[in-house]
């Protein structure tokens, strides 16, 4: 088991649809990090921004974003993920993957489709919790608008860090800080939410407001609102166990079961 897990967070502007220029973004902000680091964390819809258009912009699970997070993540020896759209059959997917430093791949659909933007319109909702097994560390990444439904989330796999890839534009961003800070302390975990800049072509401004909360709700990153960033955390895993075994809240917990859609 490794103690600590070294994050990087890049918090960054997207180009509108534009899966080529939004790869050579990244590769270059990637390949920029001087430090070791074991994950890196992209925003949702990474290589295109929130688009409604999946049909032009869908890939395969063998395009040319797949392969370049493969290759990137095993020049750096880092994993890294971030959702694009994938297109399976005639179904199109918001879909969360999580490369692996050897090239393994872990993905997660989306499971709430945004209804406000017409999400659960265009595209198909997941009906799987991913549970990602990492240098010993137990994750679980989710999708912006899963941020506020904390059933979806509740820690019954004992994990140790939530992730949320977004696109949560500025109108409701008192939501995302206030719901990311409950998370952690609700789940008694590391919550980590990853969140765009800049504008899109919808009319819609980001503000970024990525954070890292550890297990009490302690806000543990400097990230500034409104800048394009690269900050890099360290998690401890002793911290998280002092304060499980101190506090126990996780041994209370209701048990339920989730019904799948």
């Amino acid at each position: 088991m490794q103690e600590t897990l070294n994050i990087a967070i890049i918090q960054t502007n997207l180009v509108w649809e534009n899966p080529k220029q939004n790869r050579i973004h990244f590769s270059e902000k990637i390949n920029a990090i001087s430090e070791s680091v074991d994950l890196i964390i992209l925003p949702e819809m990474f290589s295109t921004g929130f688009t409604m258009n999946p049909y032009d912009f869908a890939e395969t699970m063998e395009g040319e974003t797949i392969n370049l997070l493969k290759n990137l993540a095993k020049t750096k020896n880092s994993a890294i993920t971030g959702s694009l759209i994938i297109k399976e059959g005639n179904k199109y997917f918001n879909r969360l993957i999580f490369v692996f430093p050897q090239g393994e791949i872990k993905t997660y659909d989306k499971r709430h489709t945004f209804t406000f933007a017409g999400e659960d319109k265009v595209f198909t909702a997941g009906n799987k919790k991913l549970i990602v097994d990492y240098k010993g560390w137990k994750i679980c990444p989710l999708i912006c608008y899963d941020l506020r439904f904390p059933v979806w989330a509740r820690n019954t796999e004992n994990y140790d860090l939530l992730i949320y890839v977004a696109n949560w534009p500025k109108p409701r961003i008192n939501a995302w800080n206030t719901l990311l800070k409950a998370r952690a302390i609700e789940n008694m975990c590391y919550c980590v939410g990853v969140n765009r800049v800049g504008f899109d072509s919808r009319g819609n401004t980001y503000t970024g407001n990525s954070s890292v909360y550890d297990c009490l709700g302690k806000k543990i990153s400097i990230i500034k609102p409104k800048t394009e960033t690269t900050e890099i955390i360290v998690l401890r895993k002793d911290k998280l166990i002092r304060n499980r075994e101190k506090f126990r809240f996780l041994d209370d917990k209701d048990d339920f079961i989730l019904h799948p859609f």
